[in-house]
């Protein structure tokens, strides 16, 4: 059915989405001096503007993209947790006034 899937590492890829970028030449073509499918070059072009409109934009690196849901999931647990505890409070508050009625009877 199909091949073994090729992997290329990053310094491969930038400088093959530069050749795009800064020549001109159809993905098409550099993908075929490359020996990389036209596909995968164009989704790493793609992305890479992508990346280049956002940061332009003034929106977030892939860095900080994952920084923020990182602190978004710990905000959530911490909001969680938050709830546990002054539930549990308002359990003991309850309990100590039901002794102190008890203890004053």
């Amino acid at each position: 059915m199909g091949g073994k899937r090729r992997s290329y590492d990053a310094p491969f890829r930038e400088g093959a989405v530069r050749i795009v970028m800064e020549t001109g030449k159809p993905a098409a073509e550099v993908a075929r001096d490359l020996g990389v499918h036209e596909g995968t070059l164009q989704t790493w072009v793609h992305r890479a503007k992508a990346r280049a409109d956002a940061e332009a934009a003034g929106g977030l690196n892939e860095s900080e993209r994952e920084e923020l849901r990182r602190l978004r999931e710990e905000n959530k647990q911490l909001r969680k947790e938050n709830s546990e505890i002054g539930m549990e409070r308002d359990v003991l508050k309850r309990s100590v006034v039901l002794w102190v009625k008890e203890a004053t009877k």
